[in-house]
């Protein structure tokens, strides 16, 4: 998936972020995570829309922000 991911294909981007949110293949890494998720969510994946928006509600691998993820939720 990473070479994909680097190539810019959302859904890799996404599944790469689930990789580290699990550590599947990956060390388990929840910032990483939610980096390959905000770069799949800017091409509009809406898993990766869920995923982030879940990330800010948790404050899992990002600062905790209510108001982005009602956002990304909505």
């Amino acid at each position: 998936f990473r070479l994909a991911a680097n190539q810019g294909f959302a859904h890799a981007q996404y599944t790469l972020g689930l990789c580290y949110e699990t550590g599947t293949g990956v060390d388990e890494d929840h910032v990483e995570a939610a980096r390959w998720y905000q770069l799949a969510a800017n091409q509009g994946h809406a898993d990766a829309w869920n995923s982030l928006g879940v990330a800010y509600m948790n404050g899992t691998g990002v600062d905790q922000d209510h108001p982005e993820a009602a956002r990304l939720l909505r």
